[in-house]
């Protein structure tokens, strides 16, 4: 007799999916406001991100109405006051900052929770002495290292977002990424709203992520070092390869933790796919516009599953077989999903090898560097595709001769199975029978099930 003790996925042919609605931008606690509203006990949630450790924080939640939409706006206090605020006095920045060795993008606090106008102008809850301070990669590591109560993931998953910030920090000002210190964003409070954030996408455990094209805003931003435009510099080069847009609305609307939480977990961008709608959350911002101000999240089930891929690939015919073999070890340890070669004849007819790589966009600069490190090419070539994939899941069968795992994939129309090679290899040679033996032994009893 033959049990199923394991499975992976869910329904045939549906996945977990959540779709967030950016037609206002994106900050990082109005992505967290709008997930926290997907969850049935909302209070149950804000007790567990107060728990999750970071030094001084404390999150609160508090009703929130926009253009006659009711959602929720998450306060983060740190240590027991909320950083900034609109309404008392005004800092401009207008004093000179020389303790600084990074130029200040935008001014755009994270912790003000809100979508700042074109003046950018800061405000402050509190009347004591604005402080402001700097924070290095390495500090916000031994934080998320050794404060946060959350898992490994968890923990990757926030200093991968910050890897972001850091890597657009280091192009837009030309300064290594050592060298980069965090003004706004390295703040207690936006380390809460990141870890929040990917503290309940943990949590929730869905398979696909569609983000809409970010509403960025328009004009400019006044900060210490003069008028920039919208998208600040540092948020524009985060959002390279997504699609934006500016629309009509005066101001940042897109913060840099918003935008690199969004590049960081989306699975594409694009427009709503079919969706089975169960739960709809809404983040608010502070400000009002002529527009609701908020981000919409909304939790369900899609059909047959679609992505977006990068295809990088690359010409070489100077390297060994060995040397190739270890390039492509590499390249699927920096993330790719699949690596291929093709045999190819170049120019004056030498024979060469084009290495191809399958990968997210999310991991394609990793592995752009790997392999140019690891491979003698001078250039690789991307392409961005569209494609068709059916859902994979695994099943784990209770035999005579002990359980034995496949691999189900289905979709339009079609369902799959493959046993895993090495169940059936340990079984064959544990009872002297071949892999085919073992194969028309489980199909029999599986389709007698």
């Amino acid at each position: 007799m033959v049990s199923q003790i394991q499975k992976a996925g869910g329904k045939k042919n549906k996945m977990k999916s959540l779709y967030i609605d950016c037609s206002m931008g994106a900050a990082g606690d109005m992505l967290t406001a709008a997930l926290l509203e997907l969850f049935p006990d909302k209070d149950k949630i804000v007790e567990e991100l107060n728990a999750i450790g970071v030094p001084g924080v404390r999150f609160e939640k508090e009703k929130s109405v926009k253009c006659g939409i009711v959602g929720t706006h998450m306060r983060v206090l740190v240590d027991g006051e909320e950083e900034l605020s609109e309404d008392v006095h005004l800092h401009d920045h207008e004093h000179e900052h020389h303790h600084h060795d990074h130029e200040h993008d935008h001014g755009n606090h994270e912790a003000d929770h809100d979508h700042h106008d074109e003046e950018h102008e800061h405000y402050h809850e509190h009347h004591h002495e604005h402080t402001h301070h700097h924070t290095s990669m390495h500090d916000i590591e031994h934080i998320v290292k050794d404060h946060l109560k959350v898992s490994e993931k968890v923990k990757k998953d926030i200093i991968a977002v910050y890897n972001l910030i850091a890597e657009a920090e280091s192009t837009a000002h030309d300064r290594p990424v050592n060298e980069i210190h965090f003004h706004e964003v390295g703040n207690k409070d936006a380390i809460a709203d990141i870890s929040a954030v990917c503290y309940l996408l943990d949590k929730l455990s869905v398979e696909n992520i569609v983000v809409s094209p970010i509403h960025v805003g328009v004009g400019q931003v006044k900060c210490a070092h003069g008028i920039l435009p919208v998208p600040a510099p540092a948020t524009a080069y985060i959002l390279k390869d997504v699609p934006i847009y500016g629309g009509s609305i005066l101001g940042e609307l897109c913060t840099p933790t918003g935008a690199a939480l969004l590049k960081h977990f989306a699975t594409f961008f694009g427009p709503m796919p079919m969706m089975k709608t169960e739960q709809i959350g809404y983040g608010m911002g502070k400000k009002d516009f002529e527009a609701a101000n908020c981000v919409r999240i909304m939790l369900g089930e899609t059909g047959d599953k679609t992505d977006t891929i990068k295809h990088l690939s690359c010409n070489v015919d100077d390297m060994t077989g060995e040397e190739i073999g270890f390039c492509m070890e590499k390249i699927f340890e920096a993330g790719a999903r699949d690596v291929y070669t093709e045999s190819v004849y170049m120019k004056k007819n030498r024979p060469g090898t084009v290495i191809n790589v399958i990968c997210s966009d999310k991991d394609k600069e990793n592995i752009v560097r790997t392999m140019f490190k690891y491979s003698s090419t001078i250039g690789i070539r991307e392409t961005e595709m569209n494609r068709y994939v059916l859902e994979r899941n695994m099943e784990t069968l209770e035999t005579k001769y002990g359980p034995v795992r496949s691999k189900v994939s289905s979709g339009y129309g079609v369902v799959r199975k493959k046993f895993e090679y090495e169940d059936l290899a340990q079984i064959a040679n544990k009872n002297n029978l071949s892999i085919e033996d073992i194969e028309a032994y489980l199909n029999g009893i599986h389709s007698s099930d």
